[in-house]
């Protein structure tokens, strides 16, 4: 019998699909990008499934657990907290779990936000040029010279703070990244053979921004909200840690270790457990978007 040819959408499909293989394959053969997905993976689940998988209520306090020991550092073995109390007796485990979804939400929101304004702004001022450009990259220059913390300091003390206060000051102050890297590659990209040709056959400009452009891109905006996302979570914890940031009826790794400035010498794993999730998180992120770089850029990739 005479084999049926696949249709060209059956074709783009499995074209598609092999490419995705290759990308899994590519991961698990990279140990640094293997360790940074597991951490990512680690750290969406708990965001995700926080109420199923925490042992204690992370409000909860109990005074007869205060300042607790781990499980398997208590010497007089009445522990019941695996990673131990702090100053409220509260589990430090349960709020670790749940500081997740703070520290994610703030994260991905606030790349979110950054991002639509950079890469609007960066496409703009690439391709439209002149003076468009001019005062776009004025702006950007004037927002780079201003520091950030004194910056959301000045904000959050007028307007108060809170998720979502510091969100929109995080996303409102860190879109320049996207814009100069899109504006770059836009400024090359449309001097290219193919949007001459674009526009040569009477494409109208959104047309090939949306059409050429964006596609190209694509993967540089990608890679740059990978490790956005990894700053904006120290940032986060930098200002709750200052008394700037999340609400601190709310757990947050910020928050932990602002609590914990007064116990470190007496009960380390108040500092030292929020301190290692914030950086297994970071360092997830950064070893991903590393990887995503490298395969994703042509000057980079091996």
């Amino acid at each position: 019998m005479a084999q049926i040819p696949m249709s060209v959408d059956q074709s783009v499909e499995k074209k598609e699909k092999n490419q995705w293989v290759q990308l899994w394959k590519k991961l698990i053969r990279n140990p640094g990008a293997l360790i940074g997905f597991i951490l990512v993976s680690l750290t969406v689940f708990c965001a995700l499934f926080a109420p199923l998988i925490a042992p204690y209520d992370p409000g909860e306090a109990n005074l007869g657990a205060r300042l607790m020991a781990p499980i398997w550092a208590d010497e007089t073995g009445e522990s019941t907290y695996i990673l131990g109390g702090d100053q409220l007796g509260r589990d430090l485990l349960s709020r670790i779990i749940y500081g997740t979804q703070v520290s994610l939400m703030v994260g991905i929101i606030s790349v979110l936000l950054a991002m639509g304004i950079g890469v609007f702004l960066g496409l703009l001022a690439g391709y439209a040029g002149k003076w468009v450009d001019d005062i776009i990259m004025r702006i950007a220059d004037v927002q780079l010279a201003f520091p950030f913390i004194l910056f959301a300091i000045i904000i959050m003390a007028i307007f108060g703070g809170g998720l979502w206060m510091m969100i929109l000051v995080l996303g409102l102050t860190n879109w320049v990244g996207f814009a100069r890297l899109i504006r770059s590659e836009v400024l090359s990209i449309k001097e290219m053979e193919f949007i001459h040709a674009a526009k040569a056959i009477g494409n109208h400009p959104i047309s090939i921004v949306v059409k050429h452009i964006i596609p190209n891109v694509a993967s540089s905006i990608l890679v740059l909200s990978t490790m956005m996302v990894a700053e904006f979570i120290l940032l986060e914890a930098a200002l709750t840690f200052l008394g700037l940031g999340i609400d601190p009826t709310i757990p947050s790794w910020g928050g932990m270790l602002a609590d914990s400035r007064n116990y470190i010498s007496t009960a380390w794993w108040t500092a030292i457990f929020p301190g290692v999730a914030i950086m297994l998180t970071v360092l997830g992120f950064n070893l991903l978007g590393d990887w995503l770089r490298d395969e994703l850029d042509p000057n980079t990739r091996r």
